[in-house]
C-alpha cells in the first residue's frame, strides 16, 4: 500500500490531467452514497467541529473514502482547519491501495472541479479573475483557472488585507500580475471570473455589483447556513451546480434562496453531469451571469486519487 503525502499529491495532480480525470468520471459516473456530517463538540465552549464520511465506488474498478475534520478553532492555533485522510481500494478484491492526504486530495479536486465549471460557463476571453477568501485554497483555485483561461490579471481580497498582500506577493510572477484589493466591490465590477472560497455566513457578493458576462465561482459554503452570495446574484445569474441533490440539501448559498423562493428548482440550469455528457448547454451568450455552487462530491475525490496513484506509480 503507497503512502502518497501532501506534496506527492500536489505535484501528481496537474490540473490539466486532474480536470479531465474528473470531466470523464462525471461523464461515467460512480456510486456515490450521501456523505455523513457530524457536528462534534469542542472544548472550551468554540464553535462545534464537524466530522465528514464520504465514500465512493466504481464496481470492479476501485472503492475510496474520505475522513475529513473540520475544527474551527484550529487557525487561532496555528493549525490546518482541515484535517484527514483518503483511503483508495481495490474494486475488485478490496486490496488497500493507498492512503492519500486528505486536504490536499480536496484542494486540487476542489480547484479543478471549479475550473471544469468554469471551461463551460466563463467566457473564452476571460482575463481578470477575483480571488475572495485567503485560505489554503487560493493558490489552487488561481492555477486551476489559468489552466482553462487566459488569466493575465488576479486580484486578492480578504477581511485581513495583510492577509491578502501576503497571498498576492507569494503569487505574484511574470506572466500572471497577482495584487491585494480592499475595495471588494471595485473588484467585483472589474471581474471577468470572481471565485469565493470563505467560510462565510452573510453574502459577501452582491448581486447589484456583478457585470455583465461575469462568471461567479462559489466554494467555500458546504452547510445550509454558509453564504456567500446575496438573493440578486441568484435572481440575475444563470445557476449551475456540481451535484443537483446535495447542492440543494447542504449549499446555503442553494438552501436559502429555495426556502425563501428567490430560487425554484427548476432555476438549476444544470449539475457537471449534464454539462460534461452535453445533456445541457453551458454559457448562452456573451453578456451572460453566471454562477455556479459547489459542495464538493465524493465523485471527484475517487477520480483524483485514481489520477495521483496512476502518476505516482507511473
Amino acid at each position: 500500500m503507497r503512502i502518497i503525502g501532501s506534496s506527492e499529491v500536489v505535484a501528481a495532480l496537474d490540473f490539466t490531467s486532474l480536470i479531465e480525470a474528473l470531466r470523464q468520471m462525471f461523464r461515467s459516473g460512480c456510486d456515490v452514497p450521501p456523505r455523513q456530517h457530524y457536528s462534534v463538540p469542542t472544548t472550551g465552549g468554540g464553535a462545534d467541529a464537524s466530522l465528514l464520511v464520504m465514500p465512493a465506488w466504481q464496481a470492479g474498478h476501485h472503492i475510496g473514502v474520505k475522513l475529513i475534520t473540520a475544527f474551527p478553532g484550529n487557525a487561532d492555533a496555528g493549525l490546518a482547519t482541515f484535517m484527514g485522510a483518503y483511503l483508495l481500494l481495490d474494486g475488485r478484491t478490496g486490496k488497500p491501495l493507498a492512503v492519500l492526504d486528505g486536504p490536499a486530495l480536496t484542494l486540487r479536486r476542489t480547484a479543478a472541479a471549479s475550473a471544469l465549471a468554469a471551461g463551460y460557463l466563463a467566457r473564452p476571453d476571460c482575463e481578470r479573475l477575483l480571488i475572495v477568501g485567503t485560505g489554503a485554497l487560493v493558490a489552487h483555485l488561481v492555477e486551476a483557472h489559468a489552466a482553462v483561461r487566459p488569466i493575465r490579471n488576479v486580484l486578492i481580497w480578504g477581511r485581513n488585507f495583510a492577509k491578502a498582500k501576503r497571498a498576492a506577493q507569494r503569487l505574484d510572477r511574470r506572466s500572471l500580475k497577482v495584487a491585494a484589493t480592499d475595495d471588494l466591490a471595485a473588484a467585483v465590477r472589474g471581474a471577468h471570473v470572481i471565485s469565493c472560497a470563505t467560510s462565510a455566513t452573510e453574502p459577501l457578493i452582491k448581486g447589484a455589483w456583478l457585470p455583465l458576462g461575469v462568471h461567479l465561482d462559489l466554494v467555500g459554503g458546504f452547510t445550509p447556513e454558509m453564504r456567500e452570495a446575496d438573493d440578486d446574484v441568484f435572481r440575475r445569474g444563470r445557476v449551475f451546480v456540481d451535484t443537483r441533490e446535495a447542492a440543494c440539501s447542504e449549499a446555503g448559498d442553494i438552501v436559502q434562496p429555495l426556502r425563501e423562493g428567490i430560487l425554484g428548482a427548476d432555476d438549476i440550469a444544470g449539475d457537471l453531469f449534464e454539462l460534461t455528457r452535453g445533456a445541457r448547454g453551458g454559457r448562452r451568450f456573451h453578456d451572460q451571469i453566471t454562477v455556479f455552487k459547489s459542495v464538493g462530491t465524493g465523485l471527484e475525490d475517487l477520480a483524483a486519487a485514481r489520477l495521483a496513484l496512476e502518476q505516482v506509480i507511473n
